[in-house]
């Protein structure tokens, strides 16, 4: 098992920046893909960054290239999700996920565990 924690959502304008974590606790996180997504109210749950077990590869949706960064430290047990230039369309629940093995998964139901989840709004 392995349990994820999200923190750093809040709200901010839109153009400002957030920075999310995800402690994770249990199984050794180095040997663990992991992945943001976002879920708006109404909507399904939709992919935005993942990272390799090393964080040797990451991956994006479009929507997001150029202006979110995901990274991990796996001395921390800790991945990270910097978002840039918020846009009001933004706002959601951020979930963090974990699944194990190599390379990166963008798809829900390619993870395995999941936070609980952190909301983040972007005001106009």
């Amino acid at each position: 098992q392995v349990q994820l924690v999200e923190s750093g959502g809040g709200l901010v304008q839109a153009g400002g920046s957030l920075r999310l974590s995800c402690a994770a606790s249990g199984r050794t996180f180095s040997h663990y893909a992991m992945g943001w997504f976002r879920q708006a109210p109404g909507k399904e749950r939709e992919f935005v960054a993942s990272v390799s077990w090393g964080g040797g590869s990451t991956y994006y949706a479009d929507s997001v290239k150029g202006r979110f960064t995901i990274s991990r430290d796996n001395a921390k047990n800790t991945v990270y999700l910097q978002m840039n230039s918020l846009k009001p369309e933004e706002t959601a629940v951020y979930y963090c996920a974990a699944r194990s093995g190599g390379g990166y998964y963008i798809t829900v139901a390619s993870y395995d565990y999941w936070g609980q989840g952190t909301q983040v709004t972007v005001s106009s």
